[in-house]
């Protein structure tokens, strides 16, 4: 063995470093304004809905439990019905920029152009962007809803803002 070999060092240096590898929707883009952003946590905003939530999968987990005596059946009856409720237990974060919307959930990032949206629709826990300018019934799975976190007012100023669309009611719902 040469003394170049002996000479190799391995490094387990684990702090953080601007990193190359990072997902583009985690990175900031110095070039965007961003006109809001907030963190939206439903589990924390009513502690007694989410304790009856939390004991009724419990109780729904013991009975897939006795039901099959299998705990790979319990488990994964704990998966589903705990990831059907990912949006509720674990924080959405939403972040309004001067050209695009960004969204990132526990499952997935969402990056999205405003001038994909055509109107919006409005409701007491967010607002739905459409992609249509007029009601339509595939607009629950074309949209994104975007949920309020103590800023409907500012979250409805800039939706209105940004969204514009041909007619009289600029884009809200007007049922």
């Amino acid at each position: 063995m040469s003394k170049e070999d002996e000479q190799i060092q391995f490094s387990l240096d684990l702090t953080e470093k601007e990193s190359v590898d990072k997902k583009p929707a985690d990175r900031k883009n110095p070039d965007e304004n961003t006109i809001l952003e907030w963190v939206c946590h439903p589990a924390k905003r009513n502690k007694k809905v989410t304790l009856a939530v939390s004991v009724f999968i419990v109780i729904l987990v013991i009975v897939v439990y006795y039901a099959t005596y299998s705990v790979w059946f319990t488990i994964l009856g704990f998966l589903i019905l705990t990831g059907s409720l990912a949006g509720f237990y674990f924080p959405s974060h939403y972040r309004f920029t001067d050209d695009k919307i960004y969204i990132k959930t526990t499952m997935q990032t969402l990056e999205k152009k405003w001038s994909q949206y055509r109107s919006y629709y409005p409701d007491k826990n967010g607002v739905l962007l459409s992609p249509f300018a007029r009601p339509s019934r595939l607009e629950n799975f074309r949209g994104i809803y975007i949920k309020f976190w103590n800023n409907k007012d500012e979250v409805l100023a800039v939706v209105g803002d940004k969204i514009k669309r041909d007619g009289a009611n600029d884009g809200k719902d007007k049922r």
